[in-house]
């Protein structure tokens, strides 16, 4: 089975805040590239984890859409 979260994602470092969340400088999602597993997602609120895993061939599909303003 493939492990699809991250316990403990403050222990990862190169956080990014996502180009698609709000700029108030309130919650915001955060990614990070370069991983060796995948696309890790986390919530800028509970930077101690877990993280989201995903595949990275779903989320640039996912990416993709919210660029191209396919997602409702």
């Amino acid at each position: 089975m493939t492990k699809r979260t991250i316990p403990h994602a403050a222990e990862l470092h190169g956080w990014r805040k996502s180009s698609y969340s709000g700029g108030d400088g309130g919650s915001c999602v955060e990614v990070l590239d370069n991983h060796p597993s995948g696309i890790p997602v986390r919530d800028s609120k509970t930077p101690q984890g877990p993280a989201l895993l995903f595949p990275a061939g779903p989320w640039s599909s996912f990416i993709t859409s919210l660029r191209n303003g396919d997602l409702p």
